[in-house]
């Protein structure tokens, strides 16, 4: 009986000295921090980014992700007791609200009328606190939206500092307001509080160096707090075991044409398994080649070298043997991951012949796994939460190499939070959820393949189902038609030719495609709406911004550009001589890479500098926040002094010919200094015929091409994105240039 008094004890003392701590250090009220120790104890609370919240200067406006009934509660607690808290009817009535609301001043307020409301304005002009809660809704309707705008109005007219407020995992409390099948209930989950820093209305609209109207400046914050929820501790291997807790170890999540299904704890004894293997194959933090096909096992190889501390060095295959040994001299790869059946499979023997003789040592997984000893496959069986070695946040993950599709290709080295950042800066502007399947035929090699068709997914408890090859045209549609799955990623080269042979039920489950890498013919935007009622959300990234920087959704869609900004990016826009209302943007933000590895400077990591990124893009961004890509600084060609985008030239004669493929590059000109030649798929394309067409289109003489050759197909990288080196080539070589 002493011992149960013992214990009792012992937890008064532990729940009195976190109140005291609480107290002392949150600047709360006595019987608020007494009601909020417990909690923390219980759901391990993590309140330290709250800090800048609590103390700022009044009048303040606090905005908090409504996820559930205990999110009011819990505010209640830990902001300070002078604030006065607007709760939405939904939570009258629960006993830990209740029971909140007698300790600090409270209201239930429907959220319409917060649009119009006196009395929040005249506490905010008095120089009060308040706290409105906005639904978790990630992309909001006209209507939602209009609370956005309520709290922008609010901000405006009082001055105060705005301060956005995320609790990291209440939506899958038992109170949560969201359907148990979108987000499954943990009885006692860890929490954590996010938090930005207070600013003005102004401050916000001018984030990142570029004005956004009062409401979007709301949404973005909120967005913000919601992506900076993410855990990003462990690193990629243990936001995926942090994945595996929330939605559940025995969730199938990952799926391919050949191997079947993986539930999560399988995924992770497999990677713990072939991690411990791995540690010994390679030194901490070195560069491991991985040369796999989109199936469940590089997805397992990808995470067994996340466990194990080492850098997955994601391997074009389709690039050719000497793009391959290029990459393995500049990571200085020392051993390749491969299978035998994939190399025969795809005739890839030239590819191996030259890892081999680059000095690699090639590690066949059949050969692995058939040399595994029971106690191995134990000890992975009992530690798969566990990495092999632990990573930090900071330490390179992955290299991925650039597509090489102007110049030659180089290393890009991502950390861990590059990667997880970037996949939470998109989950906080693209709803998705547990009920939805993602389809991905891009090759992990691919930046957009990895992060958005691979560890967004796994990280966010979609079902994510591999596809080998984007190129098998007549073959997808079908197997999506058996799939049925509710998202797709590609690029708009491989659309466009899934479309030509799919039937019109054939992907028909589909909510959305996202389509990055190149741009989106308003041709396949109009083919995907129409036949198969899936828009196609345009985004735009690159590999070392891991990869998206902007994307459309459906709260926020504009043709004719790539989208908004994902929160935490920041960017700024460098004149371009010779080019109006548009400029050379450069990017920062969480998930922009850590540096290059470059062929001349092998195995060296080379930082940036102030961690500013040169996109080499000419963009402009509207005040809304929309981007629109002119082109590449690269594809401008100068014409006798004017600067001619070469990518406007494609869409110009993609509008004449919009069933075929085309590509515009510039040669040396003595005199205008450049000149533009079209290569086409058209077989009687001739310049008078394009001449023609732009003059009715109203378009400049300078963007006609000088010349036109007909070719029978347009070099195209495994990427989808064309490669204009190889069509520069080809075109110098039909003039004899």
């Amino acid at each position: 009986m002493w011992i149960v008094a013992l214990v009792v004890l012992a937890l008064i003392v532990a729940v009195l000295v976190a109140a005291a701590i609480e107290h002392h250090r949150g600047g709360i009220g006595w019987s608020q921090a007494l009601y909020l120790a417990p909690l923390k104890l219980l759901f391990r609370i993590d309140t330290s980014a709250l800090a800048p919240a609590r103390g700022a200067a009044k009048p303040v406006l606090y905005v908090i992700w409504d996820q559930s009934r205990f999110d009011s509660a819990l505010m209640q607690l830990l902001l300070p007791a002078d604030t006065l808290h607007v709760l939405d009817p939904r939570v009258k009535g629960d006993w830990f609200v209740e029971t909140a609301r007698g300790l600090t001043r409270s209201v239930y307020f429907e959220a319409e009328h917060m649009i119009s409301s006196r009395r929040l304005l005249k506490h905010l002009k008095g120089g009060g606190r308040l706290a409105v809660y906005l639904p978790d809704i990630v992309e909001p309707d006209r209507q939602a939206f209009r609370l956005h705008r309520a709290v922008a109005m609010l901000a405006r007219r009082s001055g105060a500092m705005l301060c956005p407020v995320f609790v990291y995992n209440s939506r899958h409390l038992s109170s949560s307001f969201t359907p148990a099948e979108m987000a499954p209930r943990k009885r006692f989950p860890a929490l954590r509080v996010t938090c930005e820093p207070p600013r003005t209305l102004e401050r916000w609209m001018q984030a990142g160096e570029i004005a956004h109207t009062p409401a979007n400046a709301v949404f973005d914050m909120m967005a913000l707090a919601r992506m900076r929820g993410a855990p990003v501790k462990g690193g990629l291997h243990g936001a995926l075991v942090a994945a595996a807790g929330r939605y559940g170890p025995g969730r199938v999540i990952l799926e391919d044409t050949v191997t079947g299904t993986l539930t999560y704890k399988r995924l992770l004894i497999g990677a713990r398994v072939l991690g411990q293997r791995f540690a010994t194959m390679a030194d901490r933090g070195e560069a491991v080649g991985v040369l796999l096909p989109n199936a469940n096992g590089v997805i397992a190889t990808l995470f067994a070298l996340q466990s194990a501390a080492r850098v997955a060095a994601m391997l074009n295959y389709t690039a050719g043997p000497a793009s391959i040994v290029s990459a393995i001299g500049t990571a200085r790869i020392r051993t390749v991951l491969s299978s035998r059946a994939f190399i025969e499979k795809a005739q890839l023997e030239d590819v191996a012949k030259a890892v081999i003789e680059a000095g690699a040592n090639i590690v066949w997984l059949e050969d692995l796994r058939e040399s595994l000893a029971w106690w191995e496959k134990l000890v992975g069986a009992l530690m798969w939460r566990r990495a092999v070695r632990p990573s930090a946040t900071g330490d390179a993950a992955v290299i991925l190499f650039t597509s090489g599709s102007e110049g030659t290709p180089k290393g890009v080295v991502l950390s861990h939070a590059n990667v997880i950042s970037n996949a939470a800066q998109a989950e906080a502007r693209v709803a998705i959820s547990t009920q939805d399947t993602l389809f991905n035929v891009l090759p992990v090699f691919h930046s957009f393949g990895l992060t958005g068709g691979a560890i967004l997914p796994l990280l966010s408890g979609v079902r994510l189902f591999l596809y080998p090859s984007p190129l098998h045209y007549k073959i997808i549609p079908s197997v999506a038609a058996k799939v049925k799955p509710t998202i797709m990623f590609g690029t708009d080269t491989f659309l466009a030719g899934y479309a030509r042979t799919a039937r019109d039920k054939d992907f028909e489950s589909l909510r959305f495609v996202v389509a990055g890498a190149e741009a989106v013919k308003p041709e396949s935007r109009h083919t995907w709406r129409d036949r198969f009622g899936a828009d196609i959300l345009e985004g735009y990234g690159m590999t070392e911004a891991a990869p998206v920087v902007a994307v459309n959704s459906s709260a926020h869609s504009r043709d004719m550009t790539v989208g908004r900004l994902l929160p935490g990016i920041q960017v700024r826009l460098e004149p371009v001589e010779g080019i109006e209302g548009a400029g050379r943007m450069w990017v920062k933000g969480p998930n922009v890479m850590l540096g290059y590895m470059t062929a001349d400077r092998p195995g060296e990591l080379q930082l940036l500098a102030d961690g500013w990124h040169d996109s080499g893009d000419i963009v402009a961004i509207d005040r809304e926040g929309y981007v629109a890509i002119r082109g590449r600084a690269k594809r401008f060609a100068k014409i006798a002094g004017e600067m001619v985008s070469l990518g406007a030239v494609e869409m110009l004669v993609q509008s004449l010919w919009p069933e075929d493929r085309h590509a515009a590059v510039s040669i040396p000109d003595k005199r205008k200094g450049e000149r533009i030649v079209l290569a086409t798929t058209v077989r009687d394309a001739n310049r008078v015929t394009i001449h023609e067409f732009g003059r009715h289109a109203g378009v400049t003489e300078l963007m006609i091409p000088s010349d036109v050759i007909t070719v029978d197909e347009i070099p195209v990288l495994g990427s989808g994105k064309t490669d204009y080196v190889t069509t520069q080539k080809v075109v110098k070589e039909k003039l004899g240039v």
